[in-house]
């Protein structure tokens, strides 16, 4: 017999928010059935509309504050409700950081044998214009003008960014000006509908330390008209900005060419059209090089935390073989690798381990080695054709966690610790309870790497029992 559902869709409800779920939304309950609300805190009594039930939870829209939480503050941005980048800007910073700890020591609860104690969330001292990459659509407005900015959440509708407090400035201002010459020049916008129209996306990556910058283009096609002229013109604006006064300088400017039908930003086509393809940037005392398709962690600053952390973690004593699975271009491997013998680095995006190898070069590092392909493919062979016992392994995989060949491989290896970085701690604790029996959880961290988001990175140390 189905469970009556308490609530009507259309019809207003009164609430006590008794918790935040991994989004952040809040979460109440009427007659032990729950409802998601977004934008409410913990503590708070809303006055609610429900807009969606199912046979297991409904949504309600926040209408009313009728008890505010202390943790309530006043917002600095007038589009994030809509664009979904950061979704806890209505939170005070502090109490964001024990949301990411609760998140992660819930997980644990739920699924982890050892209810080990979660560390507090490592949080910056300056949570805003922190993301050094910026990827803006670009589209048509209401009056068929071309606009550029951010794709409304769960939508594709683009929303105009106007000063936005998670990305660095010079991203911004640099997509406003390609915005002007578009309209100038009467360059097409792509329209996801139809498949016509030629610019599809402005990327923009940042070495925050170096303060170089690329600009990348990215065209449904292959010619972009007037392109010498363009890059001039951005140029030119460029060096006449406030932005080159603080020092910033574009380095490159490429064309990336994505004709396909989908939701992948760039294509594999890149042609240089001013510069040499890539920036630097540094992280500790290393130097790094960036190329247009390559990942770099969004929030350096951060990484460096991540880093040191998982390196402390590993309690390196100099002569430990390293592997470093899914390393993309070389960051951790490079920064432990004058602490161990040999770092062994796997990654299966071909252009990561070009500038991994181009980056081990560039600081001068000579104990490690890159080997291109799919962690769960590569790794037997790796290990048979190198004849190694590893003592460390670090993880960094991607949202979806480690596979169960991979983590198969790691139990065959026994090494002596794991220390598995995440991004996603949903998959990370999953990961882990199929180790548990081998491995004891010592330690977990997580680092605040997105303010205002709900996203958390976790480091995390496992000892072979």
């Amino acid at each position: 017999m189905n469970q009556k559902i308490p609530v009507e869709k259309n019809k207003q409800y009164i609430v006590t928010i008794l918790d935040n779920g991994f989004e952040g939304e809040g979460i109440a309950k009427i007659e032990g059935y729950t409802i998601f609300v977004q934008g409410a805190i913990k503590g708070e009594i809303c006055k609610i509309l429900i807009v969606k039930t199912t046979s297991s939870h409904a949504f309600g829209k926040l209408l009313e504050l009728i008890k505010k939480s202390p943790a309530r503050v006043i917002q600095d941005c007038a589009t994030y409700q809509r664009c979904g980048g950061c979704s806890l800007r209505h939170i005070n910073y502090q109490t964001t950081l024990e949301m990411k700890q609760n998140m992660v020591q819930n997980l644990i609860h739920k699924t982890l044998g050892n209810k080990i104690q979660v560390e507090q969330t490592i949080g910056m001292e300056n949570p805003y214009h922190y993301r050094n990459k910026a990827q803006y659509p670009m589209g048509l407005g209401k009056n068929n003008e071309p606009i550029v900015g951010v794709f409304a959440k769960r939508t594709h509708e683009i929303i105009p960014m106007e000063n936005c407090q998670i990305q660095n400035p010079v991203s911004e201002w640099l997509a406003k000006i390609i915005l002007q010459l578009v309209k100038q020049e009467k360059i097409s916008v792509y329209e996801e509908a139809t498949g016509l129209g030629l610019l599809r996306h402005i990327v923009v990556k940042i070495g925050m330390k170096t303060k170089q910058v690329m600009c990348i283009l990215v065209i449904n096609g292959v010619e972009l008209p007037q392109e010498q002229k363009i890059v001039k013109e951005i140029l030119k604006r460029f060096g006449e900005s406030e932005i080159a006064k603080q020092g910033y300088q574009i380095k490159t400017i490429i064309k990336n060419s994505n004709m396909k039908n989908t939701n992948v930003i760039l294509g594999s086509k890149n042609d240089v059209l001013y510069g040499d393809g890539y920036i630097y940037d540094q992280l500790g005392k290393y130097t790094f090089k960036i190329s247009p398709l390559s990942f770099y962690q969004t929030n350096p600053s951060q990484t460096e935390i991540l880093y040191q952390k998982a390196i402390e973690y590993a309690n390196l004593q100099g002569d430990e073989i390293l592997l470093d699975l899914y390393c993309g271009i070389g960051t951790i491997g490079i920064f432990a690798s004058s602490k161990v013998r040999k770092v062994y680095g796997i990654e299966i995006v071909e252009q990561a381990i070009e500038d991994a190898k181009e980056n081990a070069r560039i600081n001068n590092i000579e104990n490690i080695k890159f080997r291109c392909g799919a962690v769960e493919a590569i790794l037997e062979d790796l290990i048979k054709e190198e004849n190694i016992a590893p003592n460390i392994v670090f993880v960094d995989p991607p949202r979806r966690g480690l596979d169960k060949n991979t983590v198969d491989n790691i139990l065959k290896l026994k090494p002596e610790k794991v220390i598995y970085i995440s991004c996603n701690p949903a998959t990370m604790v999953r990961d882990i309870n199929m180790m548990e029996a081998k491995y004891e959880v010592k330690e977990i961290q997580p680092v605040d790497m997105f303010p205002y988001t709900s996203h958390v990175e976790c480091v995390c140390l496992l000892k072979l029992r």
